[in-house]
């Protein structure tokens, strides 16, 4: 008479999946390596920079022995703010496109689609006309709140159906609460001209302007989400074989969902709270990321990281040049670059689906 065991569980006993053997694991750790050389340039360039270039040995003297000399104050009071600003924006920014493209399967979307900018767009602009405020350091939590607050509404909305969020119905929720928001945020700037006035500076986008505070004030946001989407990554890769594959997993796809949304929602709020809704590091980042990583979040979300830190930067950089006597905005420089990429990309058959 013979016995037969039972099979344990799939993934019982089994170790935690590897993050990559031999060569593939050597080329996601000098693309690591690389970004981070490519990043430190770039905070570099931020801080040596603009109308008054600093030479380098400057740059460096004034970080690490400050004397109070102008270029010692121009480094901490302007330029190094302004660069941790920029590498806290793009690091939200670019893991924020990552989930929003997973959680919908579409590899043009980006953080907007949640009606996160519209929404914090709108709780600034009623702060503004309804209580009069016009310092950023005190309607950047309405930013915040409005953002949160319009994430929360899109995912009770798509939550609707028998199965939960889906692709489609946070895509069309979000699409629905973006156009309201909108409308409500263009009904308050045509009956207000002082809310106009702010609103049009803060919708552009930029890293200039900003109290020094601000980044203080977003950074916990900025780092829970990151938290969270960490937290996610092997969730986010059994979601992209799909719902029923995922659950069939031992997942609960749910609360992986609500994760990623809540994570999207504490990025790209506290990114637009910040610095204004900057566009297309949501979307060129991850590409950029993906192609080096491919489809595993336990890579893809730090190396979208450091390239959207990187994006940021360079277009801010880029700003203050481009223009002898001024400057022009880093969601202007990005809007003029992402464009053609978004055509492009866009044209690409095989990225359709992710």
């Amino acid at each position: 008479m013979t016995t037969s065991a039972t099979a344990p569980p799939r993934g019982a006993g089994e170790s935690a999946p590897s993050f990559g053997t031999g060569p593939r694991l050597r080329r996601r750790l000098a693309g690591l390596g690389l970004l981070l050389a490519v990043l430190a340039a770039c905070a570099a360039l931020s801080i040596a920079v603009g109308s008054r270039s600093i030479a380098p040995a400057d740059v460096w003297s004034s970080l690490v022995a400050p004397d109070g000399d102008e270029s010692s104050t121009i480094v901490h009071a302007l330029r190094l703010p302004r660069t941790l600003l920029g590498a806290v924006v793009g690091v939200a920014l670019g893991v924020a496109g990552v989930l929003m493209q997973s959680h919908t399967r579409n590899p043009i979307a980006d953080p907007s689609l949640l009606g996160v900018a519209y929404g914090a767009a709108c709780a600034v602009v009623l702060s503004i006309f309804l209580l009069g405020l016009t310092d950023v350091s005190t309607y950047v939590w309405f930013a915040i709140g409005g953002a949160l607050a319009a994430s929360v509404a899109v995912f009770a909305v798509a939550s609707g159906g028998s199965r939960g969020p889906t692709p489609v119905t946070l895509l069309l929720a979000g699409a629905a609460m973006s156009a309201m928001l909108s409308a409500v945020t263009s009904a308050v700037v045509l009956l207000d001209e002082s809310s106009l006035e702010v609103y049009r500076f803060w919708r552009i986008g930029s890293l200039s302007g900003r109290p020094e505070g601000v980044t203080a004030q977003v950074l916990p946001f900025v780092a829970a989400g990151l938290v969270l989407a960490l937290a996610g990554s092997r969730g986010m890769n059994a979601l992209a074989l799909g719902d029923d594959v995922a659950a069939s997993l031992g997942h609960r796809v749910r609360l992986v969902r609500a994760s990623g949304v809540a994570a999207i929602a504490l990025l790209a709020g506290g990114a637009v709270a910040a610095a204004g809704p900057i566009g297309f590091v949501g979307l060129v980042a991850p590409h950029a990321a993906r192609a080096v990583t491919g489809p595993d979040h336990r890579w893809l979300v730090p190396y979208a990281a450091l390239c959207g830190a990187a994006l940021v930067l360079a277009a801010d950089v880029a700003g203050r040049v481009v223009r002898g006597s001024g400057e022009v905005e880093a969601g202007i420089v990005l809007a003029v670059l992402g464009g053609p990429f978004f055509v492009a990309l866009a044209r690409r058959r095989r990225l359709i689906e992710l």
